[in-house]
């Protein structure tokens, strides 16, 4: 089961989120469901159209299946997702 203390080691695909710190500060507050991740971004759905957010430089805000919310450095995802959940995590 996903919680905080694993959430790197789960598929992001379907979570909730929100930016809640980007370098760019049009990304900030940008906010929907994940649709796809890539080695170096976030795909969101949006009420407006997907956005693609670059996950370095960035802090995500995600919404767990139990209602929990986790703030995630976007740096620490910053590989292939299938490369991330398959690895040990300290």
């Amino acid at each position: 089961m996903i919680s905080p203390q694993n959430v790197l080691r789960h598929e992001l695909i379907g979570l909730d989120v929100l930016v809640a710190r980007a370098s760019n500060p049009g990304h900030v507050g940008v906010s929907g469901r994940i649709v796809d991740e890539t080695r170096n971004t976030l795909v969101i759905r949006t009420e407006r159209g997907e956005a693609r957010i670059p996950k370095r430089f960035s802090i995500f805000r995600l919404r767990l299946p139990d209602g929990t919310t986790v703030d995630v450095d976007g740096s620490s995802l910053e590989m292939q997702p299938e490369r991330r959940i398959s690895m040990r995590i300290r």
